[in-house]
């Protein structure tokens, strides 16, 4: 059972997760290498499951993703009541991982955290991935929350839309209004990102095989401003550049809009909802209801 856990072992399993090493967990918790290696063996002993794959850096087994699941509801729960007993002077401030895909970190989702009451005092661990894979890091036990393409919860999750992100088909005008996208360069995010091609594939057509990736949101409009290719870009990033010219939309009338939800672990937190409560909000001021 998981109140027989050693929660000091548990700590300890959750420090490497974080920290993605064992040299790195013994410098966090201020213990030597070898007493990390002994408590996560001990931890595995008491469970009688292998926890971890000792790669660097180290993978979590899926008994492993549970106890840091555990692991970390914990440590929340914990720091919440000490909040509410006036136990937390001179303490560590709640720490929150939260995915986030990179779109909304470059445009509504850091205002969106401004929002979250100062006095809580939240550290967010903001970790960085796709919105169609963030709630693989809520399933490992990495995050507590996750901005999300997916309606359906992860277990022990629950799910709050949020609105969709529209992207629009924008070039220089360097590159001229009239694009033949099978030949036009084009500017693609990663090899994960698939907007490009499906806006294409619309179409009728195939994009251009001639493509740069920019692993970026700064970067990848800086790409497509500059004249490197066509890209879909956030309508939130756009700005006036439509306007004034610096940019032009060869299909305005066609957008592209994600949908994005927002998971969170279930636990009666005043941390998580209090974050939750500033996301949603921003959330309807500054995406789009493509039904409103």
């Amino acid at each position: 059972m998981m109140t027989d856990l050693p929660l000091d072992l548990v700590r300890t399993l959750l420090a490497v997760a974080d920290e993605g090493t064992f040299d790195a967990a013994a410098s966090a918790l201020h213990v030597t290498p070898s007493a990390i290696s002994q408590r996560v063996k001990a931890l595995e002993q008491r469970t009688g499951r292998v926890l971890l794959i000792r790669t660097k850096p180290v993978r979590l087994t899926e008994s492993g993703q549970a106890v840091v699941r555990f692991g970390r509801q914990l440590a929340l729960l914990e720091a919440d009541t000490r909040a509410e007993l006036g136990l937390t002077a001179g303490d560590e401030p709640v720490r929150l991982p939260i995915a986030v895909n990179a779109d909304s970190l470059a445009t509504w989702f850091l205002p969106a955290l401004t929002r979250v009451p100062p006095e809580l005092k939240i550290c967010f661990e903001l970790h960085r991935e796709d919105q169609d894979h963030t709630t693989t890091l809520l399933r490992e036990g990495l995050v507590m929350a996750a901005v999300t393409s997916s309606p359906d919860p992860v277990a022990g999750c629950s799910v709050h839309r949020l609105g969709h992100m529209r992207y629009l088909a924008v070039a220089s005008p360097a590159l001229g209004t009239d694009l033949d996208l099978t030949e036009t360069p084009v500017v693609v995010f990663d090899r994960r990102d698939d907007l490009q091609d499906r806006f294409a594939r619309e179409r009728g057509l195939i994009a251009s095989s001639l493509r740069h990736y920019v692993p970026s949101s700064e970067g990848f409009f800086d790409a497509v401003a500059a004249g490197m290719g066509w890209g879909m870009v956030p309508l939130a990033q756009i700005g006036d550049r439509l306007r004034d010219g610096r940019l032009v939309s060869f299909d305005p009338d066609h957008p592209i809009d994600v949908p994005l939800f927002w998971q969170q672990w279930k636990l009666d937190s005043p941390a998580l909802a209090a974050v939750s409560a500033a996301v949603t909000t921003a959330a309807a001021d500054l995406l789009v209801d493509p039904h409103g």
